[in-house]
């Protein structure tokens, strides 16, 4: 139910669960998490997009699963619900959203450093319609990607906001037109790929650290980043292909 395809340094990992709105079920839990497994293990990749088949990014928890007591088979020991939510990565990941991203799909798309979609796509935790709590980083990540009082009244009431509305609050990146969401996910992979991948997985670090941290101490982590940076092939490519005026020829090591 998890497709992995590699193009150039990119995975592209596809939820392929149509018939079911791609809604997470033990499956799809440990595929994502094998796919980030393969992201993380393979040296040639840089960066990984998420994205699905069918009309629906992933519709959230599958709810026979869970009206049958399987709550268990949802989530993985690692990566927590569908197998990503919690699981510690290094590398970027880009969220191609061609459709609706509901509860745990809002959340699993929350979990992508970067996200793309079309005007086919809304974002909602409706948890609390079914007497449910948005347990899977919905509650935490939303608040921090979008103004409080928006995400507080998306969270008590339930309710979605379109795609028009996420890109005005900062929720998305970029905005598309239906079925473009795929191909303006590869164009923003392309622009991150051509940076130093070594200085991007740090930097992201760095980004997500800064939350606990207060300014001395993020600086201070930044300061040594850099300095573990000096001795890679990267680092000394950077300068010379701008003083021999070419693009430089990144080894991600």
């Amino acid at each position: 139910m998890i497709d992995f395809e590699t193009e150039g340094n990119v995975a592209l990992i596809t939820m392929n669960r149509p018939e079911a709105r791609n809604a997470v079920n033990g499956a799809i839990s440990r595929g994502l998490e094998d796919a980030i497994d393969r992201l993380e293990a393979d040296d040639s990749l840089w960066l990984g997009i998420l994205t699905h088949t069918g009309p629906v990014f992933c519709a959230g928890a599958d709810l026979k699963a869970i009206s049958e007591g399987r709550f268990s088979e949802l989530s993985t020991e690692r990566g927590g619900f569908g197998g990503i939510v919690l699981r510690e990565r290094t590398k970027p990941l880009i969220a191609a959203i061609d459709g609706p991203a509901l509860a745990g799909g809002t959340e699993i798309a929350l979990t992508c450093d970067l996200r793309v979609a079309s005007t086919a796509a809304r974002f909602g935790l409706p948890e609390v319609k079914r007497s449910l709590i948005a347990a899977a980083g919905g509650l935490i990540r939303l608040p921090r990607s979008i103004p409080l009082a928006i995400a507080m009244e998306m969270v008590i009431t339930g309710d979605p906001i379109d795609a028009e509305c996420a890109h005005q609050l900062g929720l998305i990146n970029e905005l598309c037109q239906p079925a473009e969401a795929l191909d303006a996910a590869r164009r923003l992979a392309a622009r991150v790929n051509a940076n130093g991948p070594l200085a991007v997985r740090e930097s992201r670090r760095l980004v997500l650290e800064s939350f606990n941290q207060t300014d001395a101490e993020a600086m201070l982590a930044a300061g040594r980043a850099q300095m573990g940076l000096r001795n890679t092939e990267d680092f000394r490519e950077g300068p010379l292909a701008f003083i021999e005026k070419r693009p430089p020829v990144w080894k991600g090591r």
